[in-house]
Order: structure tokens, then C-alpha cells, then sequence
């Protein structure tokens, strides 16, 4: 192996040195028996962020509205509260929050069908963490997905 190799292995990552190797990954669901494309699929990481910022935007909205009547430091710690509910009461019941909904996603269980609502409380309340929202598996899902045993997905 020359040194362009060897540099292009370090650039590519572990995972495509593996695929080289003759690891077959499929795609992304296909261990949890979700389509690979089309509605039940996998939802995309980009849509699921901005899914998440239309959320936090209405959230920051709404703390910043009618209960700080403007900006002060209270402002982000009302929205996560709002946040958190929200995100318990719009998932618990219709599957998505309304940042989720315009984008056409919504949260099932790993066996597919709703949350229950202790799973609904586990996830958000760990989304709200931020930190296992971060840390990601081969699939694509949060670590506040894996321990709430839950699946984004395309509707």
C-alpha cells in the first residue's frame, strides 16, 4: 500500500475501509425491516434538524410572546420547558410535532405503531439533553431513539 492509499483509507473512514474490506452495511432501517425509500423510510438527518429547528423556533416564539413579553436570559429556559411539553403532548398523541408534520415525518415505535407515553417522556426529555440526540447508529437514530425504542420516519 502506498502512501495515496493509506491517506485516502485515513479520509474515507472506518466505515468505507470496512465496505472495501467486504462489509455489507445495507441501508439505512434495513435491520428494522423499514423500506429504504419512501414513506416509512429512515428520515433523513437534514430534514430531521430542520424539522427540529421549525420546533424550537415556535417554542422560542411562544416564551418569547406571551411569557417574557421579550428577550432576557429566562427566555431560552421557557422554551425548553415548551419544548419538552410539546414535544410529550404532540408525539404522545399524533406521532409529530408540528416541525416534524411540515416536513412529513413522524415517530413511531421500533415495532412500528404509537409511542407510549412513558417512551414519549424518556425520548424528549433526553432530546431536550441534547448530548444523545448527538450520538448516532448505523441507522441514522439518536440515542434518545434507541433507548426510547423509537424510529423517525417518512409519512
Amino acid at each position: 500500500m502506498d502512501n495515496r492509499e493509506a491517506m485516502g483509507s485515513w479520509l474515507s473512514g472506518p466505515r468505507e475501509a470496512l465496505e472495501q474490506s467486504g462489509a455489507d452495511f445495507g441501508y439505512r432501517g434495513q435491520q428494522l425491516g423499514l423500506p429504504e425509500h419512501g414513506p416509512g423510510s429512515i428520515a433523513r438527518p437534514g430534514r430531521r434538524l430542520l424539522a427540529l429547528v421549525i420546533d424550537w423556533a415556535l417554542c422560542m416564539l411562544i416564551a418569547y410572546g406571551l411569557i417574557t413579553h421579550g428577550y432576557d436570559q429566562a427566555t431560552g429556559n421557557w422554551a425548553l420547558l415548551i419544548f419538552f411539553v410539546l414535544g410529550v403532548l404532540t408525539v404522545g398523541t399524533i406521532g409529530c410535532t408540528p416541525g416534524k408534520r411540515i416536513l412529513g415525518l413522524r415517530v413511531v415505535s421500533e415495532a412500528g405503531g404509537r409511542l407510549g407515553l412513558g417512551r414519549v417522556v424518556v425520548r424528549t426529555l433526553l432530546l431536550c439533553v441534547v448530548v444523545p440526540a448527538l450520538v448516532w447508529d448505523r441507522d441514522g437514530r439518536g440515542l434518545h431513539d434507541r433507548l426510547a425504542k423509537s424510529v423517525e420516519v417518512r409519512i
